[in-house]
């Protein structure tokens, strides 16, 4: 009997038996012909219960367990429950930390044979799975096997205690630890904690800086094999997660599941600190440190510390001027992968943002936000020097910078300031746009035609705009409005609701019911302003009203 069995364990040495799709070898006929499923669509194993099908018996047995709940394996040091014996085993190894297989390539070491033949792989490029809708390649079956769940939208692992689904157990088990407030896996160095080996292994690459993963592209080196494939599809454009309901596409299957939720309203991730509820784990964890007040990333440049590392990387590009992401179109760089997205709706014309009370539709988020207040008719933030009240903070901030005579936007052209940043980037545009409008008398240039105007009636000493108090003569109608509010008002609060500005006029009429000087009269019949190639008299229309057409 033991020689028998010691010539049928000699034989797993020999693999005298090769599939002639794929090459793999097996010491025993029983294995190949189970290997040679995974190739065909045979599976002739069914269960009873649920009518699954499987391709090995062992399979089915397994499976069955799903059914029972029977975990006869649970590993003493974590508390863990095995349904398999291998997979006990398996785990066993991730506490000893024992790695017997080593990659003669990169020294790379692993604790199973079958982890080793997947990883050199890497180094030889084959792919010998691949889908049969597709055609899509993997490097391992189990690859082959997750994906192929993406077609049939099969989840047959159901989480016991929340009810969530997955498409592959060991997503079942890693999930399950969100459960658990047990973190058995420690780093040595900063005494961080994870639920999980495989998170304590890509911590580790924080204090060692390691990444052994580059891109054949542009050199970019990174962590984990995951980073370096969704960073490829920055190269290739590839976005295979789409949205069947709204049609958007993710290069990452993270943020299609974070979208996802944006349609069904789920927000299963809570603090438990405030209860506050968020869609995804990461936003929960920038939230807390609100709670915290943690902020452990410190810029090395400028000493600038954040609560992400993620948010101290994008600040970091400040400094290195890194941009390395290009719009295909206009070659528009961006520091920002989302601000790259936003971009893009300039060409597209995509607006997938609507109101849902009036239908009007916006390219951004914040857009769409900011607008919803029009419909509001509540002005929560109120200056306590006027009592002007705003629906936004934002313009709460521009407005106190009036009274506080705070300029901080400076052209560095021609050193004018302005309170808001908005005005100083309409004021930028003057200096950047062609400036095709000539002054006939000086040769000045301007950008709009109305500076022009405004630049002319400096030579023609025109002041058609006179206050109706004292008798005041002004070239610009802004001149006569500022003069009776300082002097002539005492500086005193236009009613609340209009902006700092005053009411909307039309730019192509401007009227002024205030006297016009009889030498303006005459002046102003010799201007003539041409636009679009057509000349049009601009003259007073019934000696109290001042008429340009723009």
């Amino acid at each position: 009997m033991e020689k028998r069995n010691c010539k049928s364990h000699l034989k797993t040495h020999r693999k005298p038996f090769t599939c002639d799709e794929c090459g793999k070898t097996f010491g025993f006929r029983s294995a190949l012909l189970n290997h040679k499923r995974i190739h065909s669509e045979e599976r002739p194993y069914k269960c009873d219960q649920c009518d699954k099908a499987f391709k090995i018996s062992a399979h089915l047995s397994s499976h069955k367990q799903t059914h029972t709940g029977e975990k006869p394996y649970s590993c003493d040091q974590c508390g863990t429950e095995f349904a398999q014996l291998g997979n006990y085993r398996r785990h066993l190894i991730s506490h000893t930390g024992k790695k017997r297989f080593k990659c003669d390539q990169c020294e790379k070491a692993f604790t199973s044979k079958d982890n080793l033949q997947s990883h050199m792989r890497i180094h030889t490029g084959e792919k010998p799975y691949s889908c049969d809708q597709c055609g899509k390649a993997f490097r391992c079956v189990d690859s082959l096997k997750s994906h192929r769940s993406v077609h049939t939208g099969e989840k047959p692992f159901e989480c016991d205690q929340c009810g969530k689904t997955f498409r592959l157990r060991c997503k079942l088990v890693r999930h399950q630890l969100v459960h658990r407030e047990e973190r058995p896996y420690r780093c040595e160095q900063c005494g961080m904690a994870f639920k999980q080996s495989d998170s304590l292994k890509r911590h580790y690459s924080v204090h060692t800086g390691e990444r052994p993963y580059s891109c054949d592209q542009c050199d970019k080196r990174f962590r984990s094999s995951s980073d370096l494939k969704t960073h490829k599809r920055s190269h290739s454009g590839e976005r295979p997660y789409k949205c069947q309901l709204c049609e958007w596409t993710f290069t990452q299957i993270s943020n299609y599941r974070n979208h996802m939720r944006s349609h069904t309203g789920e927000k299963p991730y809570e603090c438990d600190l405030c209860g506050k509820e968020f869609r995804d784990s990461s936003t929960l964890k920038q939230h807390k440190t609100i709670h915290t007040g943690e902020r452990p990333y410190e810029c090395d440049q400028c000493g600038k510390c954040f609560s992400l590392s993620k948010n101290c990387k994008y600040h970091m590009r400040i400094h290195t001027g890194e941009k390395p992401y290009s719009c295909d179109v206009c070659d528009q760089t961006f520091r920002h992968s989302s601000n790259l997205k936003k971009h893009k709706r300039i060409h597209t014309g995509e607006k997938p943002y609507e109101c849902d009370q009036c239908g009007t539709t916006f390219s951004h988020r914040s857009s769409l936000n900011s607008h919803k207040l029009v419909h509001r008719d509540e002005r929560p933030y109120k200056c306590d020097q006027c009592d002007k009240a705003y629906k936004k903070s934002t313009e709460l901030s521009r407005h106190l910078q009036i009274h506080a005579g705070v300029k901080p936007y400076r052209c560095e052209e021609c050193g004018k300031e302005f309170a808001s940043s908005c005005s100083h980037k309409r004021h930028l545009i003057t200096h950047l746009r062609r400036k095709r409008y000539h002054c006939d008398q000086c040769g000045k240039k301007f950008a709009c035609l109305e500076y022009l105007i405004m630049h002319q009636q400096i030579h023609s000493g025109i002041k058609p705009y006179v206050c109706d108090v004292c008798g005041k003569a002004f070239t610009r109608l802004s001149g006569v409005r500022g003069h009776t509010r300082n002097v002539h008002t005492g500086g005193k609060n236009r009613p609340q609701g209009q902006n700092d500005k005053g009411p909307k006029e039309k730019k192509s009429v401007i009227k002024e019911p205030s006297k016009i000087q009889p030498k303006a009269k005459n002046k102003l019949k010799e201007l003539e302003i041409r636009l679009h190639r057509v000349t049009v008299p601009v003259r007073p229309a019934g000696g109290a009203t001042l008429q340009i057409y723009m």
